[in-house]
C-alpha cells in the first residue's frame, strides 16, 4: 500500500514537472494585502455562508474569461486595486471587493500570474470558492470573439499545468457558461438575485480549447 502511494506521488510530481517545463509563467502580482484578504473573507461569509480563517481554496474548476479591453495595461490596472471601481454598479452591491483573477494572458500569449493559485479570486458568481480564473486580454466591447492563436496555445498549456498540479480540478468552463453550474456541489451563491449575463471568452474559443484538452476529461 505504501509503495503504491509512493508511486502515485512520484507520478504526480513527474506530471507537474513536465507541465512546468512546457510553460513560462511571469509573476506580476496585483495588490493583495490585508484589506483585500479581509474583504474576501467577508465575501465568503456573505455569499457562501462560510466563516473562514484562510482564503485558501481547493480548486475544482477552471474558468476562462476575456477582459473586454484590448489593452494589457488597462486590463491589469482594472484587477490591481483592492477595492472595486465605482463604475461597476452591476456588482457593487454584492461587495466592495475588487474583481480579480489568478492569471492574465496577453495578446501575444504571455502568461502572467497575478495572485496565489490557491487563494480565492472574485471572477465568477457562485463558483469563486472552487475555481481558478484565467483572464485573456481582448473581447472588444465585450462582443468581439477576437482572442488570438497565441492566447489559445497559452490557455491550453495553462490548463494542462493546472490539471497536473491540482488533480482536484474536474471541470473547465467559459464564463458565459457559469449559470449552467447552478445546482451542482460547486455552486454556493446564497443571493438568488445576484446574476449577470456574460459572453466571454467566446464560444469558438471554448470549442477550440476543449478540442485540444479533451484527453484531460474535464467536464462542464
Amino acid at each position: 500500500m505504501k509503495q503504491r502511494l509512493l508511486l502515485l506521488l512520484i507520478g504526480a510530481i513527474f506530471s507537474i514537472a513536465i507541465a512546468e517545463d512546457k510553460i513560462k509563467i511571469i509573476d506580476k502580482p496585483i495588490v493583495f494585502k490585508q484589506e483585500r484578504i479581509d474583504l474576501t473573507k467577508e465575501y465568503i461569509q456573505k455569499h457562501y455562508g462560510f466563516s473562514v480563517d484562510s482564503i485558501e481554496i481547493v480548486p475544482k474548476i477552471i474558468v476562462l474569461h476575456w477582459t473586454a479591453d484590448m489593452s494589457f495595461e488597462k486590463s491589469f490596472n482594472r484587477l490591481k486595486p483592492q477595492r472595486l471601481f465605482s463604475d461597476r454598479k452591476d456588482i457593487a452591491k454584492a461587495s466592495a471587493l475588487n474583481v480579480s483573477a489568478h492569471f492574465l494572458v496577453a495578446r501575444d500569449g504571455t502568461i502572467y500570474r497575478l495572485m496565489p493559485e490557491n487563494w480565492m479570486a472574485r471572477h465568477v458568481i457562485g463558483l469563486n470558492y472552487y475555481s481558478i480564473g484565467v483572464e485573456n486580454v481582448g473581447g472588444k466591447d465585450n462582443r468581439e470573439e477576437d482572442l488570438t492563436r497565441e492566447q489559445l496555445e497559452s490557455n491550453i498549456k495553462l490548463i494542462r499545468y493546472l490539471k497536473a498540479k491540482y488533480p482536484t480540478i474536474k471541470k473547465l468552463i467559459g464564463h458565459y457558461e457559469y449559470r449552467e453550474e447552478e445546482g451542482t456541489p460547486e455552486w454556493l451563491e446564497l443571493d438568488s438575485g445576484y446574476r449577470t449575463e456574460k459572453r466571454d471568452p467566446g464560444k469558438k474559443f471554448m470549442r477550440d480549447v476543449r478540442e485540444r484538452v479533451k484527453d484531460l476529461n474535464l467536464t462542464k
